[in-house]
């Protein structure tokens, strides 16, 4: 075996676990059809670094980072679709929770 045969190896795993990592967030958003509890700014913090990191691969020609942080950026882009489409909804729930704390139900 040769070290980057190796190195790519290392990389394609810790690029599917980081990516793997996003799919439990995004099936709770759809599942709760609710994207409360989800910080925009980290999101859209995070999908900038995700793809800075995917121009690094195109201009280095790493296959193993340009194909996790391009999967990773589908779901960033995705968690962030349905946190806007169910915004309104958050909003109406956020508004029956004060309404409950106000008379104290």
């Amino acid at each position: 075996m040769s070290a980057s045969w190796i190195t790519d190896t290392i990389g394609s795993v810790a690029g599917f676990c980081t990516t793997l990592s996003m799919v439990p967030q995004l099936y709770s958003i759809w599942r709760r059809k609710s994207g409360r509890g989800v910080s925009t700014a980290m999101m859209l913090v995070f999908g900038l670094g995700v793809l800075m990191w995917c121009t690094f691969g195109i201009r280095t020609h790493s296959v193993p980072v340009i194909a996790a942080n391009a999967a990773t950026l589908v779901l960033v882009i995705a968690i962030l679709t349905l946190k806007g489409r169910y915004a309104h909804r958050d909003q109406g729930s956020e508004i029956r929770d004060q309404r409950t704390v106000v008379s104290g139900q």
